[in-house]
């Protein structure tokens, strides 16, 4: 898949594209104990059958883009786990639980999911720039060598890993989304501004920029501020609680949702959709607002 292509797509829909929701809060809800490295992504283990089913339930809600429950498989987090598997099964395997889900569907898509190197909300980190470049880079390659047809780099919220995320897929013509974290001074967490990061990376032939994990209250502000130049989209939390809680639930409703649609469509995004707390009632929410 090319990048033309999904921007050609989503122009004939005339709508935005609409990506999935959670699955690991999800999980979590109802009572899947996650693993301390792995998070979410020991699900494409323990559960993979519900894994699936979910991936289903987004795309029968009205989901174009699933992403692959792949937000822990990456080599820095991988190495902490001990798993019996190579680091490129594990991924292959995750890859393959979306992948099967869309079988027998049309223009639905797969984005694979690449996470920070190291916590999503960690101001500080511990690797190195050698280390962080190489976790990103092999994450990447196992991503598309799974099959994915795009790179959904999320919760980025670093420059330096921005930066290696974006050349690298620009200099050798991977189709990918970086969807930053930001804080509610709206700058990510190594404290450059949002406009800053935003032109950086449209300089590198991305298929979009998003923004993803925030509370619907900092969005508001970004809306209040901000003209989108660039395609762009977002999918928010939909959780109560602290973003470090593990204890997840649903603290934004899919009717609730609806006012951050309307709020929102002015700036005409490219993509839309919902992160932590959120279930498929949330997807088949967004279709039917756009629907109508």
């Amino acid at each position: 898949m090319t990048a033309k292509y999904l921007i050609e797509y989503k122009n004939e829909l005339g709508r935005p594209l609409i990506l999935d929701g959670a699955i690991g809060s999800l999980l979590q809800m109802e009572g899947e104990s996650y693993h301390s490295a792995l998070w979410s992504s020991y699900y494409n283990i323990t559960a993979s059958e519900r894994v699936i089913e979910l991936h289903k339930n987004y795309i029968s809600s009205g989901a174009d883009i699933i992403t692959t429950n792949t937000f822990r498989t990456n080599p820095a987090t991988f190495e902490k786990a001990n798993l019996k598997v190579s680091n490129q099964e594990f991924v292959k395997r995750s890859v393959e639980l979306a992948k099967t889900a869309i079988q027998g569907t049309k223009n639905k898509f797969v984005a694979g999911s690449n996470p920070p190197a190291e916590d999503s909300y960690q101001k500080r980190r511990i690797l190195n720039q050698k280390q962080l470049e190489l976790n990103h880079k092999s994450h990447i390659d196992m991503l598309f060598d799974s099959g994915v047809d795009f790179v959904l780099n999320e919760t980025q919220s670093h420059f330096d890993e921005i930066k290696i995320i974006t050349e690298y897929c620009s200099k050798n013509n991977l189709p990918y989304i970086v969807s930053l974290f930001i804080s509610s001074d709206l700058t990510i967490l190594s404290g450059e501004s949002l406009i800053k990061v935003f032109e950086f990376i449209s300089e590198h032939s991305p298929i979009a920029v998003g923004i993803n994990c925030i509370y619907p209250e900092i969005f508001i502000k970004l809306l209040d501020k901000k003209n989108f130049t660039q395609r762009w989209g977002y999918y928010l939390n939909c959780g109560s609680g602290n973003y470090n809680d593990f204890n997840i639930n649903e603290g934004v409703s899919p009717q609730e949702y609806i006012g951050i649609l309307k709020q929102s469509e002015s700036k005409n995004p490219f993509f839309v959709g919902t992160c932590c707390g959120s279930n498929p009632n949330h997807t088949k929410v967004i279709k039917g607002y756009y629907d109508e």
